[in-house]
């Protein structure tokens, strides 16, 4: 039963035999608190026992005890305070039997009487006496002239203040005060500062004019020299000669054949070729043979290569894609002889750069911004170099490499042998030159003019409205198409309209990391787009084969950034197209451009949808 079995379980003895209570402790508990019997719910007083016990219904005692719930209260004031007796009820007559009080006994008053009233009359008014003023006696100012006119003639009575009698001050005396010299100020040593830069240190900046500067003298080869010429015949040994065969280079160009005797025989060179004319052949395959040399003269051709072992040739670019476009070209040729290359450059994380450096590598390939960087913080060793290389000097220095590029330079081994080419070689490096280089050996190849080129110069003389359009009709063709701009957001901004043309295209500007812009790259060298617009970080050693038209949108400024843009088309002898579109205020600005770079050009009005457009997209 439910009863039975809640008093079975509230009896349950605990462990000790004694029953144990859930929530209350021991008596022995700091919290033990004693339990109070259990009261019953306390009833409330009904009328009757509230009336029994002498309380009123709404609380009063001394009411009398036979009132009813139905009796009101008398809350009226009590005491001397009193104003009113209290008010009885019962005797209250109802409403309903009240006299209802009729307004109709009192007279209505009247206004009729108003009109036996006399009417106010104000013709009175007229028979008052006028007011009048005149019998007031008029002022009269006349016997001012009575009176005594006043006289100042007494002051000139008064005597005149002088002022002569002060002692005038002389000056004559300063004289003979010793006159203060100060020539022994110059015997004070000058303070000197170190705080702030010197004005005789750093000149003003002076803006610069694209002028054509002096060409330093060079020994001219002619194409004519080197025919029936082989690598082998210029001491090349035969896995270099090897590997040359495998990257396409049967026999050498006229540059290559000027300057593989020279830097075998271990002297400065200066190396001064149009662009796509093989220049990175030239140094880099002479470049290995010549650390194979200095390897056996050293007696250890024999032996194993060391672990972390400094690097002993260094070839500097201006730019991360030159860099790159260097060690694709330098490694097979150096792997052919056991030799190890790694680059190094920014934008990307030094890390793994690191690591090949720990590991041993015997060529850097790289910008003078990273390398500077790693020499600073210890993890470049440069005094065992050798050889130095730098490609593209005269750009490095109008990047302002100029002084980066020198304390490198003095990191390096010295007496070391120095190579520097360009396409561009002037009196510009002539810092370094003179610097650097030990009577070098300056080369050119003879006869690199217009007439010999395989390159067509067209200008096209548009309005600015059209140039988007004209780009794209240009654009639209099966060969490969590389266009130029001046800014990034241009650039950017080409690359999407062709795009929503219907034209594959890629950008490659400073705004991109590393990994991108060799992405977009390897799309236009594999051919899944067939246009790349970029700025002129591609103008100088972007090798991309079958680039036949290059299109400056936006005109170079200076006519060494028009030769090295052209100079991405037409490479190896093959022919190309360079069309430059300018408005027509700048035709006399081109032609200047023009004749400093000794090219001939053609300025022809072109509008979208005309006949010359249509032959150059062909």
């Amino acid at each position: 039963m439910p009863g039975y079995n809640n008093d079975r379980r509230s009896q349950k003895p605990s462990r000790g035999g004694a029953p144990k209570s859930s929530s209350n402790p021991s008596p022995k508990h700091r919290g033990y608190r004693a339990e109070e019997p259990a009261s019953g719910k306390k009833a409330r007083w009904s009328a009757d026992e509230r009336a029994a016990r002498g309380r009123s219904t709404y609380g009063t005692r001394d009411d009398s005890a036979g009132r009813g719930r139905t009796e009101r209260p008398n809350w009226e004031p009590r005491g001397k305070d009193a104003r009113r007796t209290e008010r009885v009820w019962e005797e209250r007559a109802p409403r309903q039997d009240r006299p209802r009080r009729d307004g109709d006994d009192r007279p209505r008053r009247s206004f009729d009487d108003r009109a036996e009233r006399p009417r106010r009359d104000f013709g009175d008014r007229t028979e008052r006496p006028r007011r009048e003023y005149d019998d007031r006696p008029r002022r009269d100012f006349g016997d001012r002239t009575e009176r005594p006119r006043r006289q100042f003639d007494d002051r000139a009575e008064r005597p005149r203040r002088e002022y002569d009698d002060r002692p005038r001050r002389d000056f004559s005396d300063r004289s003979e005060r010793p006159r203060r010299q100060f020539d022994d100020r110059t015997e004070r040593p000058r303070r000197d500062s170190d705080f702030y830069p010197s004005r005789d240190e750093k000149p003003a900046f002076t803006p610069t004019d694209d002028v054509v500067l002096e060409r330093l003298e060079a020994e001219a080869i002619q194409a004519e020299d080197v025919d029936g010429v082989t690598f082998a015949d210029l001491g090349l040994g035969g896995n270099i000669v090897r590997a040359l065969a495998e990257l396409g280079a049967d026999k050498p160009f006229p540059i290559q054949a000027a300057t593989l005797p020279d830097v075998l025989a271990g002297k400065d060179v200066l190396g001064r070729g149009r662009t796509g004319s093989g220049k990175t052949i030239a140094f880099g395959a002479p470049l290995a043979e010549r650390l194979m040399q200095l390897w056996a003269d050293s007696g250890k051709a024999g032996g194993k290569r060391q672990l972390g072992r400094a690097p002993r040739a260094l070839i500097l670019a201006p730019t991360r894609e030159l860099a790159l476009q260097i060690d694709r070209t330098v490694q097979p040729i150096a792997r052919s002889v056991g030799l190890f290359t790694t680059q190094i450059y920014g934008g990307v994380p030094q890390g793994r750069q690191v690591g090949a450096l720990q590991r041993g590598v015997d060529i850097v390939i790289g910008t003078p911004g990273r390398i500077e960087d790693l020499v600073e913080q210890g993890r470049l060793d440069l005094s065992e170099v050798q050889i130095t290389v730098l490609d593209e000097a005269d750009h490095m220095c109008d990047l302002g490499f100029l002084e980066p590029v020198q304390r490198i330079l003095r990191h390096t081994a010295e007496g070391g042998q120095k190579l520097l080419f360009s396409a561009t070689l002037d009196s510009g490096v002539a810092q370094l030159v003179d610097e650097f280089l030990v009577n070098p050996a300056v080369h050119e190849v003879a006869g690199e003019d217009q007439a010999s080129s395989t390159i067509d110069h067209r200008v096209l003389v548009i309005e600015h409205r059209d140039k988007g359009a004209i780009i794209e009709q240009l654009a639209d063709r099966d060969g490969k198409t590389l266009v130029f701009a001046r800014t990034r957001a241009f650039a950017e901004m080409l690359a999407e309209q062709l795009e929503d043309a219907g034209i594959p295209a890629v950008s490659l500007h400073g705004d991109l990391n590393q990994s991108r812009r060799t992405r977009n790259l390897a799309q236009l060298t594999s051919g899944r787009v067939n246009v790349l617009v970029a700025t002129d970080v591609a103008a100088r050693g972007i090798h991309v084969d079958d680039i036949d038209l290059v299109i400056q949108a936006d005109a170079p400024d200076e006519y060494k950034t028009y030769l090295h843009r052209s100079g991405r088309t037409g490479r190896a002898g093959k022919q190309g197209t360079v069309v430059t579109l300018i408005p027509k205020h700048r035709q006399r600005r081109m032609n200047d451009l023009l004749g400093r770079a000794e090219i001939e050009a053609d300025f022809v009005p072109a509008a979208p949808g005309d006949d010359v457009l249509l032959t150059l997209a062909q």
